[in-house]
C-alpha cells in the first residue's frame, strides 16, 4: 500500500505542475500582449511600459513561471489589477460561497440519486425502473441554467419560500446563507443526480449477477440483506469515482449558475475577471480550480482503498 500511495503522490504533484505550466502558457507565453489586452488597444506606450515592468513581462519566460509558481506556494497570488486589492483576499471571500454550494449540490445529488439507482436495478424490467431511468434521461438532457430560472420563477417568485437571488453572507447565521445556496445547489444537483444514479442502476445490476449474490440469496439471506449489505458496498467504485468527478465539477463549473443567482462565488469572480480582462486573476483562479479537480481525484483514488479491501490486499493495485 505505502508504494501505490508514494505512486499516487508523485503523480499528483507532476500533474500539478503539469496543469500550472499549461495555464502559464496559453495565458501568459502565446502569441499577443497580456497587458496590451488588459489596457486596450488606446493605451499609451509608457503606459503600456509600466505595466509590461509590472506584470514581469521584461522577464524571460522561465524565470517569470519560475517566479508565479514560487509566490503561489508560498501563498502570495499577486494583485488584481480590476480590484487592486491582493487576489488571495479576493478568493478568499468568495470560496466561503462556492465551496458551500458544491458541497451542498454534491449532497442533495448524492441522497437523491443513490437510492434511485438502488432502487431501479432492485425493480428491473418492472414500470418503476422504465420510470426512474425516463425521469433521469430527462434530468440529463436538462440545462442547469434553465432548471434555475424554473426555480426561481417557481419557489421565489411564485410561492415565496426562498430569495431568488443574492448571499447574505455567513455572519448574519447559518439559516440565511443554506437559504440562500438551496435553490442555486439544487440547478447543480438535480442534473449531476440524474447522471449519478444511471451510473448506480449499471454498477448495481452487474453486481446483483455476481455468484456471491445468489449465493446468500440461497443461504436463506433475505433479498432487502443481500441487496443493502453485500450489493450496494460492492457497487460503490464506479459510483465514488463519479462522486469525485462531479464534485469538481460543480466546484469550478459553477459560473453559469452563480451569474444567475448573482451569488459571490468563485464562478462569478472568474466571469467578472474576464469581462475585465483582469488576466492575473483569471490566471490563478484557472490554476486554483485545476488544482482542486487533481486533489479530488487523488482523494477518490485513496477512497478507493478504504472501499474495497481486495485493492488493499493487492498492494493498492
Amino acid at each position: 500500500m505505502i508504494p501505490y500511495l508514494g505512486e499516487r503522490l508523485l503523480v499528483l504533484l507532476l500533474t500539478l505542475l503539469a496543469a500550472a505550466l499549461a495555464v502559464f502558457l496559453v495565458l501568459d507565453v502565446l502569441p499577443g500582449d497580456p497587458a496590451a489586452l488588459i489596457l486596450g488597444v488606446n493605451a499609451r506606450p509608457d503606459t503600456l511600459a509600466a505595466l509590461h515592468h509590472a506584470m514581469g513581462l521584461d522577464r524571460p519566460a522561465a524565470l517569470r513561471f519560475l517566479a508565479w509558481l514560487g509566490a503561489m506556494l508560498h501563498g502570495d497570488f499577486g494583485e488584481s489589477f480590476t480590484y487592486h486589492t491582493p487576489i488571495a483576499g479576493l478568493i478568499a471571500d468568495r470560496v466561503g460561497v462556492s465551496l458551500p454550494l458544491a458541497a451542498l449540490a454534491i449532497t442533495l445529488s448524492t441522497l437523491i440519486a443513490v437510492p434511485t439507482g438502488v432502487f431501479a436495478a432492485s425493480h428491473h424490467g418492472k414500470p418503476a425502473d422504465a420510470l426512474a431511468m425516463a425521469a433521469a434521461q430527462i434530468g440529463v438532457a436538462v440545462p442547469n441554467f434553465w432548471l434555475g430560472l424554473l426555480l426561481i420563477l417557481f419557489f421565489a417568485v411564485k410561492l415565496a419560500w426562498l430569495p431568488a437571488s443574492g448571499f447574505p453572507g455567513w455572519a448574519g447565521g447559518l439559516g440565511p446563507g443554506l437559504r440562500a445556496l438551496i435553490l442555486p445547489a439544487s440547478a447543480l444537483a438535480l442534473p449531476q443526480a440524474a447522471i449519478l444514479a444511471r451510473v448506480t442502476r449499471s454498477a448495481m445490476l452487474e453486481t446483483l449477477r455476481e455468484d456471491y449474490i445468489r449465493t446468500a440469496l440461497a443461504k436463506g439471506v433475505s433479498r432487502r440483506a443481500a441487496l443493502w449489505r453485500h450489493a450496494v458496498p460492492n457497487a460503490l467504485i464506479p459510483v465514488v469515482t463519479i462522486l469525485g468527478l462531479q464534485f469538481s465539477f460543480l466546484l469550478a463549473g459553477t459560473i453559469i449558475i452563480e451569474n444567475v443567482f448573482t451569488l459571490p462565488g468563485l464562478g462569478r469572480l472568474i466571469f467578472q475577471a474576464i469581462a475585465g480582462r483582469d488576466l492575473i486573476v483569471v490566471q490563478d483562479l484557472v490554476v486554483l480550480l485545476s488544482g482542486s479537480v487533481i486533489i479530488v481525484n487523488f482523494a477518490v483514488d485513496l477512497l478507493y482503498l478504504l472501499i474495497d479491501p481486495r485493492l488493499r490486499a493487492g498492494g493498492g493495485r
